[in-house]
Order: structure tokens, then sequence, then C-alpha cells
């Protein structure tokens, strides 16, 4: 089976990294294939030519002024699939364990015989480079789920329906039916990327949010699962970090400034959730469960701005 592996990238290092790791470690890295856009000072597109893989590649450059963030490059890296039977996406700064196509293929299964239409998702672990450079990361045990869940000092304003999520551990031997995703590790098939497809008109806050209730209106189920066959490399809590797409070094010279761009997408996920749905628009609620359904499953009260707890 293909996989279909959707990377925004901006201004990051660790790409070719990630790409490197990602084939060394398939079972199968011939049924591998990328879509990348990269939002950076200037292309790679030489870099990802000079790779041994480079055919499995779709690679899309952008200048970092030029790009509208996260939610937009990831509606164009959608574009770039070329009917593979899986998607996999992740962020460009990724370490893979062993035959991790198998692992998530495996999950991918298993979870059919519960729904029709699974999502396996959730914000994987922390890996990090120790004092030589090579990557490191604390093995992480199959008795735990990471369970996504609104943060607790994160709560439902009138004029803002943004929220904060965070996981949390639940000690089960069982994939986890969740209410949330994460967006830098999102396992399914690649059906969702023509009923899911990402709202060009976020920015960044919120991208999780529409892309679960969308889902969820739609008949899909996202799970948690055991085992993470990926880690993530996080950056440091209250670091300045370059890359950040609303640096004040690129702000200034964008004819859409990030301010903007927040605010407008700030309005488009209140008109989700505290609208009208957007019903008529793919980037709107489904028609296969009702909002109403999911303030019942998730706790999450958009109506009544109030979240209750839910013991996933």
């Amino acid at each position: 089976m293909r996989i279909f592996i959707s990377i925004a990238s901006y201004c990051d290092e660790l790409l070719l990294f990630t790409l490197q790791n990602c084939i060394s470690k398939a079972s199968n890295p011939e049924n591998i294939f990328f879509g990348i856009v990269d939002q950076n000072d200037e292309s790679q597109k030489t870099n990802i030519e000079k790779l041994n893989f480079s055919k499995q590649i779709r690679y899309v450059y952008i200048n970092k002024i030029d790009t509208l963030g996260v939610s937009w490059a990831r509606n164009i890296a959608f574009s770039l699939w070329d009917g593979e039977e899986f998607l996999l996406q992740i962020d460009s700064h990724m370490l893979f364990e062993q035959d991790w196509d198998k692992i998530l293929l495996n999950q991918y299964s298993d979870l059919k015989d519960i729904s029709q239409k699974p999502i396996i998702s959730t914000y994987p672990y922390n890996f990090s480079f120790d004092e030589h450079n090579n990557p490191t990361f604390k093995k992480q045990s199959e008795k735990y789920v990471l369970v996504l869940r609104p943060h607790p000092e994160s709560s439902l304003e009138e004029d803002n329906a943004v929220l904060r999520f965070r996981a949390e551990h639940k000690l089960t031997d069982n994939p986890v039916l969740g209410c949330h995703l994460a967006g830098g590790f999102i396992f399914t098939n690649s059906d969702f990327i023509q009923e899911i497809p990402y709202d060009p008109f976020l920015y960044f806050h919120g991208e999780e949010q529409s892309l679960a209730i969308r889902a969820y209106t739609r008949g899909w189920d996202i799970y948690h699962p055991n085992i993470i066959p990926l880690y993530h490399h996080y950056k440091e809590i209250g670091a300045e970090h370059l890359t950040h797409h609303w640096h004040e070094t690129v702000e200034s010279k964008r004819t859409l400034s990030a301010s903007y761009l927040k605010n407008r997408a700030t309005k488009r996920i209140n008109r989700l959730f505290y609208g009208d749905g957007m019903v008529n628009s793919i980037y709107g609620l489904g028609n296969i469960r009702s909002l109403d359904e999911y303030i019942a499953f998730s706790g999450i009260d958009y109506k009544n701005k109030i979240i209750e707890k839910r013991n996933f």
C-alpha cells in the first residue's frame, strides 16, 4: 500500500533530515511518496534532487514572505497527492521508528474492525539531539495512550472559539476514541484529502479544531494509538525562534500581516462553531453527525461556552 506524506515546512533546517530518516526507517520505502511545500528564503530543490528517492518527492517552493500560514500551505500540500491509498501528515522535524509504515498500516487495519473511517492521531513524544548531534528520545510505554483534551487554562470566549489542547496519559492497552487530532501526526485513508481538505483561510490556531469537527460530522472517528512510531522535535518553551511565521523580521514585509491573518482565522472558526457552521461549504460542518452530537461526545459545549470533563 502506498503512503502519501504531506509536509508543510517553514524555514526548517531539519526537513532533509526528516525525509531521509523517514525513508531509511520504512519497511517498504518504494511505497512512500512526499508532497512538500517548502516556505523558505531559498529553494532547496537542488538538494532534494540529490536524494536517491527524489522521484518520490513532489516539491513546491514558496518564498517565506509570500506564504499565508500553515493551513494555507497544507492545503497546497494536499494538492500534491496523486492517488496513494493512505495519508500521513507530519511536521518537517520528525524522527521515525524502524518499520513505522508497517506499524501504522497494521494499526489502521485493526481499527477498521470497529470503524468505517478511522483516523490515527495524537501529539507525538519529543526527540532531541545530544552533544554529538545524534537524535535521542525516551522509549515510550505501550501501556499508555496520549489522549488529547482541552487545556485546563483554556476556555471558550464569546468572541473566540479557539481552544488550546494538551496530551494527557491514560492507562490502557487499547486505542482511545477521541474528539481532537494533531496536525503534526495524522494517519488515515487518503479519502480524507478530498473529504476534509485544509481550510486555506485559517492561519495557525484553530486548525486542528476545524479538522476534528469537520471529520467528526462527516463520519470519521479519531483514535489515539498505544504506539506512536514517530517523534517530534519540539521547540523550547519561551525561547525566541526566527522560524516563527509571525517573527518581526519578516512580518513588516508581508502584504497580509500575521495579526490580520489571525483575526481572519478567528472569525472563520467562530462561524464554524458559533455561527451557521458553513454547512454549504466543503470547509464547513458535514451532515452525517451534528454539532450537538459532537458537543455531547466531547464535552466541549460551543453553544453554552462551557467545557465538561470527559473520561476518554
